[in-house]
């Protein structure tokens, strides 16, 4: 598969998987033994049932409003970047996240290798300038 093929895919699946906490399909698109980091300085999650650990801790405190995911931007050697923004209630308070994730994809579209750097605002805002780089 092309790198910008599976970016897309990513991008589509993760904005409407986020949204409905659907971590099966958050998980499809992974290799099995992929590495995720969701910060620089934190440990990685290997594979798909350490990810899906993550993926259902950081949902259990959050219920999504809104998930939108700018185009990919696709660079050599299956690496694709997207950014990020997330309207979220965590305890019943109002919060944004906005971020971008790099992503290393394998010759059959999956991701092997993800990298989070992301932000969190209280309220909803959009952040400052336009939404996406583009």
């Amino acid at each position: 598969m092309e790198t910008r093929q599976a970016a897309e895919r990513f991008v589509r699946v993760w904005e409407r998987g986020w949204a409905g906490h659907d971590v099966d399909a958050l998980l499809a698109l992974y290799a099995e033994e992929c590495v995720h980091r969701s910060m620089p300085f934190r440990e990685p999650h290997r594979g798909r049932a350490e990810l899906g650990a993550y993926l259902r801790w950081s949902f259990a405190r959050e219920r999504v409003t809104d998930v939108r995911f700018a185009p990919p931007v696709v660079g050599q050697d299956g690496v694709a970047v997207a950014e990020f923004r997330v309207l979220s209630e965590e305890g019943g308070r109002p919060a944004t996240l906005a971020g971008c994730v790099f992503v290393r994809f394998g010759a059959d579209g999956l991701a092997i290798e993800t990298r989070d750097y992301w932000h969190t605002a209280d309220g909803h805002q959009e952040p400052a300038g336009a939404l996406f780089f583009g």
